[in-house]
């Protein structure tokens, strides 16, 4: 990331983290050799046979089935849980907690909650439509036995069950994702400083939290990061299309999603047999270099693959209706990252400026040649931005004691 880094040990980034104790020395980039895992995932056979004008299509297919076998993306788990949403949605979580024999509080801490030990420090993330828990797999690497982490699948996605209202024929809202998200704390994180952390649907999930229940964010949270969202005016995007097309496509999507997901079967097995086609897409709307990972690339299929073409169809319109600028102020006065990729067709860039314009105090980061996915584009940097938010919220939970956040 162009500048010299200390070397720090997991164990010490845990102690810090435990303690509250300020970490200057601690610059981003420094123990982050989980961002690197899987780069040998199928090796250069599979970066050939993934070249899809060159080769066959038998041969693509064992390509495919090769990244699947070898890859280690998504292979990282936690201790699994389940939160029940309000409307009975059963959602899946996974736990992973600090390393157990981090050091005990500060004698600043101390003196703030006398003889009880204040609760741990909960970074939690929240992934984006079409994706899972798993898509934090990086981040999830760097971050292991260093600060206590929550991961949780989005209601129709992942592990996480279909929605109980939506089977009743409610329509979804993002407000309902705000309010799974409220759910999830709950259940495992009751008390204790969060730091929470949203890419694309997540961080829209994040402000429909902040919009409901806006006590919550001013007592607990101490960070947060919006990493590729987007707070409304979706309906705008033009997705790289040229004006023409772009109408066109805001006029027909939302009627031939709704059809499609009445024949989610024969439209399942239309995605597996056009599946080069279907990859070629999920690059292009999902990266923003070109010497992608093939392992990473084929990752981001299996996660987007694995959502039902009815789920696709069912969250569609929450986006077009979505807008949360007014929940935005909540998060003021807290350590704030804003982050997005400049070749993001989804949510572009712009959205991200827009959101770091309502939150002044916000570390603005529009990352070159990155897409919608930067988490797994570009995850060196990612994390080393979370590692530097999270140090810096720990930092200050002391001198924001004033706000009401309590541990």
């Amino acid at each position: 990331m162009g500048d010299e880094t200390t070397a720090v040990s997991t164990a010490e980034m845990a102690t810090r983290v435990a303690a509250g104790a300020t970490a200057v020395s601690w610059r981003r980039g420094a123990g982050f050799a989980g961002a690197a895992i899987g780069v040998l995932a199928a090796g250069a056979a599979a970066g050939v046979a993934l070249e899809r004008l060159t080769v066959g299509r038998g041969v693509r297919r064992k390509a495919r089935l090769a990244l699947d076998a070898e890859g280690p993306y998504g292979t990282l788990r936690g201790t699994p849980g389940t939160a029940v949403a309000d409307d009975g949605t059963e959602l899946y979580y996974e736990v992973e907690e600090m390393r157990e024999n981090a050091a005990a509080p500060s004698p600043r801490r101390k003196r703030r909650f006398g003889r009880r030990a204040p609760a741990p420090v909960t970074m939690i993330f929240s992934h984006g439509y079409c994706l899972a828990q798993d898509s934090w797999h990086f981040q999830r690497s760097a971050l292991r036995e260093v600060v206590r982490t929550v991961y949780w699948d989005q209601r129709c996605h992942g592990r996480s069950a279909r929605g109980c209202a939506q089977a009743d024929g409610e329509a979804i809202s993002i407000d309902q994702l705000g309010r799974d998200l409220k759910a999830v704390i709950d259940a495992t994180a009751p008390e204790g400083p969060l730091v929470l952390v949203g890419h694309s649907m997540g961080g829209m999930t994040m402000m429909a939290l902040a919009a409901q229940y806006p006590d919550l964010i001013r007592e607990r949270v101490i960070g947060t990061a919006f990493i590729g969202t987007s707070a409304g005016r979706l309906g705008e995007v033009s997705f790289g299309l040229p004006v023409v097309g772009v109408n066109a496509v805001r006029r027909v999507l939302p009627g031939l999603l709704k059809a499609l997901g009445w024949q989610a079967d024969l439209v399942e097995r239309g995605r597996r047999a056009t599946a080069d086609l279907f990859a070629g897409l999920i690059k292009r709307y999902s990266f923003g270099s070109k010497d992608v990972d093939p392992g990473v690339a084929r990752f981001a299929e299996r996660l987007i693959e694995a959502t039902p073409i009815d789920v696709v169809a069912e969250f569609y319109p929450a986006f077009i209706a979505h807008d949360k600028a007014a929940a935005l102020p909540h998060f003021d006065g807290m350590p704030l990252l804003v982050l997005a990729g400049d070749k993001d067709l989804i949510t572009p860039m712009e959205h991200s400026e827009a959101i770091a314009e309502l939150l002044p105090g916000a570390e603005l980061v529009i990352l070159e040649e990155a897409g919608h996915l930067v988490i797994l584009e570009h995850p060196e940097v990612v994390n080393g931005h979370l590692t530097e938010l999270l140090i810096r919220s720990v930092d200050g939970i002391g001198d924001r004691a004033g706000r009401g956040v309590t541990g």
